[in-house]
């Protein structure tokens, strides 16, 4: 380990690392988006999985991204110029009428 870095720092990191290796392995079709540093948040990368499933997690800044994306063979994209895809956003409306639908479902039912 570096001197001076945190340790718990690196365990998350190695954390969120295991947890993108296992959400490409149980998905299909999953493309990588490189979503650039904010003043809220370091670099993350955002898997979109063909159904437009997605998750985000850090990884270490672009190049950490990138590498894992080489390691996963997923292609990679900087979603400050390809944007993010139609289906991601597809995927969330109908998450959104699903829940609206689950809640109605509720309170009919109470």
């Amino acid at each position: 380990m570096r001197r001076g870095a945190n340790p718990s720092t690196r365990r998350g990191n190695d954390a969120d690392l295991e947890y993108l290796r296992n959400w490409v392995a149980t998905r299909h079709g999953v493309e990588g988006f490189v979503e650039p540093k904010t003043t809220v948040t370091d670099v993350t990368v955002v898997l979109v999985a063909a159904d437009g499933e997605w998750t985000r997690r850090p990884t270490g800044g672009e190049a950490g991204a990138r590498r894992l994306a080489k390691q996963l063979n997923i292609p990679i994209y900087d979603v400050q110029k390809v944007g993010y895809p139609q289906r991601m956003r597809d995927y969330d409306a109908r998450r959104r009428i699903e829940r609206k639908r689950a809640l109605r479902r509720e309170l009919e039912e109470s």
